[in-house]
Protein backbone atom coordinates (compact mmCIF):
# COMPACT_ATOMS: atom_id res chain seq x y z
CA UNK A 1 0.00 0.00 0.00
CA UNK A 2 1.46 2.99 -0.72
CA UNK A 3 0.76 6.11 1.63
CA UNK A 4 -1.04 9.36 -0.05
CA UNK A 5 -2.18 11.38 3.23
CA UNK A 6 -3.95 11.26 6.54
CA UNK A 7 -6.86 8.60 6.46
CA UNK A 8 -6.39 7.92 2.57
CA UNK A 9 -5.83 4.84 1.46
CA UNK A 10 -4.57 3.08 -1.81
CA UNK A 11 -7.14 0.40 -2.88
CA UNK A 12 -5.71 -2.96 -1.98
CA UNK A 13 -3.43 -4.58 -4.96
CA UNK A 14 -4.10 -8.09 -6.63
CA UNK A 15 -2.15 -10.81 -5.31
CA UNK A 16 1.02 -10.88 -7.67
CA UNK A 17 3.14 -14.16 -9.15
CA UNK A 18 6.59 -14.42 -8.84
CA UNK A 19 7.23 -12.36 -11.67
CA UNK A 20 5.34 -9.57 -10.43
CA UNK A 21 1.99 -10.10 -12.34
CA UNK A 22 -1.45 -10.65 -11.07
CA UNK A 23 -1.34 -14.70 -9.88
CA UNK A 24 -2.43 -16.90 -13.57
CA UNK A 25 -2.92 -13.29 -15.84
CA UNK A 26 -1.44 -12.87 -18.85
CA UNK A 27 2.47 -13.27 -18.81
CA UNK A 28 2.72 -14.09 -15.26
CA UNK A 29 6.14 -16.01 -14.51
CA UNK A 30 6.07 -19.70 -13.25
CA UNK A 31 9.00 -21.07 -11.01
CA UNK A 32 10.95 -22.07 -13.96
CA UNK A 33 11.32 -19.13 -15.53
CA UNK A 34 8.58 -19.68 -18.53
CA UNK A 35 5.25 -17.73 -18.91
CA UNK A 36 1.92 -19.08 -18.08
CA UNK A 37 -1.60 -17.94 -20.03
CA UNK A 38 -4.56 -16.91 -18.28
CA UNK A 39 -5.84 -19.40 -15.54
CA UNK A 40 -2.87 -22.16 -16.79
CA UNK A 41 -1.54 -23.59 -13.20
CA UNK A 42 1.97 -23.20 -12.22
CA UNK A 43 3.80 -26.98 -12.81
CA UNK A 44 4.97 -28.58 -9.95
CA UNK A 45 8.63 -27.19 -8.65
CA UNK A 46 11.82 -29.95 -8.65
CA UNK A 47 12.82 -30.86 -5.04
CA UNK A 48 16.25 -29.55 -4.22
CA UNK A 49 16.96 -32.59 -3.34
CA UNK A 50 15.64 -34.83 -6.52
CA UNK A 51 16.48 -32.08 -9.33
CA UNK A 52 18.04 -33.23 -12.15
CA UNK A 53 21.85 -33.10 -11.69
CA UNK A 54 21.30 -35.08 -8.49
CA UNK A 55 22.21 -39.09 -9.68
CA UNK A 56 20.89 -41.03 -6.37
CA UNK A 57 19.33 -41.24 -3.36
CA UNK A 58 20.61 -38.95 -0.63
CA UNK A 59 20.02 -39.06 2.97
CA UNK A 60 21.49 -35.55 5.51
CA UNK A 61 21.50 -36.35 9.19
CA UNK A 62 21.61 -32.98 10.37
CA UNK A 63 23.63 -31.18 13.56
CA UNK A 64 21.66 -32.00 16.65
CA UNK A 65 19.61 -34.80 14.76
CA UNK A 66 20.00 -38.09 16.61
CA UNK A 67 18.41 -41.25 14.36
CA UNK A 68 18.56 -44.29 16.59
CA UNK A 69 17.63 -48.02 16.11
CA UNK A 70 17.19 -47.81 12.17
CA UNK A 71 18.38 -49.82 8.94
CA UNK A 72 19.27 -47.54 6.40
CA UNK A 73 18.64 -49.49 2.74
CA UNK A 74 18.55 -48.01 -0.47
CA UNK A 75 20.42 -45.13 0.82
CA UNK A 76 23.48 -43.91 -1.90
CA UNK A 77 25.05 -41.46 -0.11
CA UNK A 78 24.49 -40.64 3.65
CA UNK A 79 25.68 -37.71 5.23
CA UNK A 80 25.92 -37.38 8.97
CA UNK A 81 26.29 -34.27 10.53
CA UNK A 82 24.57 -35.04 13.74
CA UNK A 83 24.48 -38.62 15.53
CA UNK A 84 23.51 -42.30 13.83
CA UNK A 85 22.79 -45.36 15.73
CA UNK A 86 22.42 -47.88 12.99
CA UNK A 87 22.89 -50.46 10.80
CA UNK A 88 23.40 -49.70 6.83
CA UNK A 89 24.53 -51.11 3.36
CA UNK A 90 25.24 -48.01 1.11
CA UNK A 91 27.06 -46.44 -1.57
CA UNK A 92 28.77 -43.86 0.63
CA UNK A 93 29.01 -42.41 3.65
CA UNK A 94 30.09 -38.92 5.27
CA UNK A 95 30.47 -38.05 8.44
CA UNK A 96 31.50 -34.97 9.48
CA UNK A 97 33.63 -32.82 11.75
CA UNK A 98 30.95 -33.04 14.09
CA UNK A 99 29.24 -35.90 13.10
CA UNK A 100 29.34 -39.32 15.01
CA UNK A 101 28.08 -43.26 13.29
CA UNK A 102 27.88 -45.51 15.51
CA UNK A 103 26.90 -49.25 14.11
CA UNK A 104 27.27 -51.23 11.24
CA UNK A 105 27.96 -50.40 7.49
CA UNK A 106 28.81 -51.68 4.48
CA UNK A 107 30.27 -49.09 1.93
CA UNK A 108 31.82 -48.41 -1.04
CA UNK A 109 33.67 -45.33 0.03
CA UNK A 110 33.57 -43.84 3.87
CA UNK A 111 34.85 -40.45 4.39
CA UNK A 112 35.49 -39.98 8.40
CA UNK A 113 35.96 -36.06 9.38
CA UNK A 114 33.92 -36.92 12.82
CA UNK A 115 33.65 -40.42 14.58
CA UNK A 116 32.78 -43.70 13.45
CA UNK A 117 32.55 -47.07 15.77
CA UNK A 118 30.98 -50.00 15.07
CA UNK A 119 31.49 -52.46 12.52
CA UNK A 120 32.58 -50.84 9.27
CA UNK A 121 33.55 -52.65 5.93
CA UNK A 122 34.45 -50.57 3.55
CA UNK A 123 34.40 -52.47 -0.21
CA UNK A 124 36.47 -49.79 -1.57
CA UNK A 125 38.42 -46.92 -0.01
CA UNK A 126 38.52 -45.48 3.63
CA UNK A 127 39.32 -41.96 3.81
CA UNK A 128 40.17 -40.54 7.69
CA UNK A 129 40.85 -36.96 7.86
CA UNK A 130 42.55 -35.26 10.79
CA UNK A 131 40.01 -34.95 12.91
CA UNK A 132 38.46 -38.40 12.18
CA UNK A 133 38.44 -41.17 14.22
CA UNK A 134 37.28 -44.62 13.56
CA UNK A 135 37.00 -47.83 16.14
CA UNK A 136 35.87 -51.14 15.55
CA UNK A 137 36.31 -53.85 14.02
CA UNK A 138 37.31 -52.61 10.47
CA UNK A 139 37.59 -54.20 6.54
CA UNK A 140 39.13 -52.03 3.84
CA UNK A 141 40.28 -52.01 0.35
CA UNK A 142 42.05 -49.26 0.17
CA UNK A 143 42.70 -46.59 3.03
CA UNK A 144 44.39 -42.78 3.24
CA UNK A 145 44.36 -41.38 6.81
CA UNK A 146 45.90 -38.29 7.05
CA UNK A 147 47.91 -36.72 9.39
CA UNK A 148 46.06 -36.83 13.06
CA UNK A 149 43.69 -39.69 12.11
CA UNK A 150 43.05 -41.99 14.32
CA UNK A 151 42.32 -45.73 13.69
CA UNK A 152 41.68 -48.34 16.21
CA UNK A 153 40.29 -51.89 16.69
CA UNK A 154 40.01 -54.98 14.63
CA UNK A 155 41.83 -53.59 11.48
CA UNK A 156 41.39 -55.99 8.63
CA UNK A 157 42.51 -55.37 5.11
CA UNK A 158 40.57 -57.03 2.00
CA UNK A 159 36.92 -56.22 2.21
CA UNK A 160 36.01 -58.17 -0.86
CA UNK A 161 36.69 -61.81 -0.15
CA UNK A 162 37.03 -63.82 -3.09
CA UNK A 163 34.50 -66.08 -3.98
CA UNK A 164 34.93 -70.03 -3.28
CA UNK A 165 35.03 -70.63 -7.17
CA UNK A 166 38.50 -68.08 -7.73
CA UNK A 167 39.64 -69.48 -4.54
CA UNK A 168 39.50 -72.72 -6.17
CA UNK A 169 40.97 -71.76 -9.03
CA UNK A 170 43.91 -70.64 -7.15
CA UNK A 171 44.50 -73.59 -5.10
CA UNK A 172 44.43 -75.68 -8.31
CA UNK A 173 46.70 -73.72 -10.41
Amino acid sequence: MAFQGFGKREEPAMPRGPGGSPLGGVGALNPTGGLTGPGQPFPEPVSPLTGPTDSGAKLTVGSNIKLRGVEITDCDTLVVEGTVEATMNSRVIQIAKQGAFKGSAEIDIAEVHGIFDGNLTVRQKLVIHSTGKVTGKIRYGKIVIEEGGQLSGEITFGANEPSIGSRGKAAAS
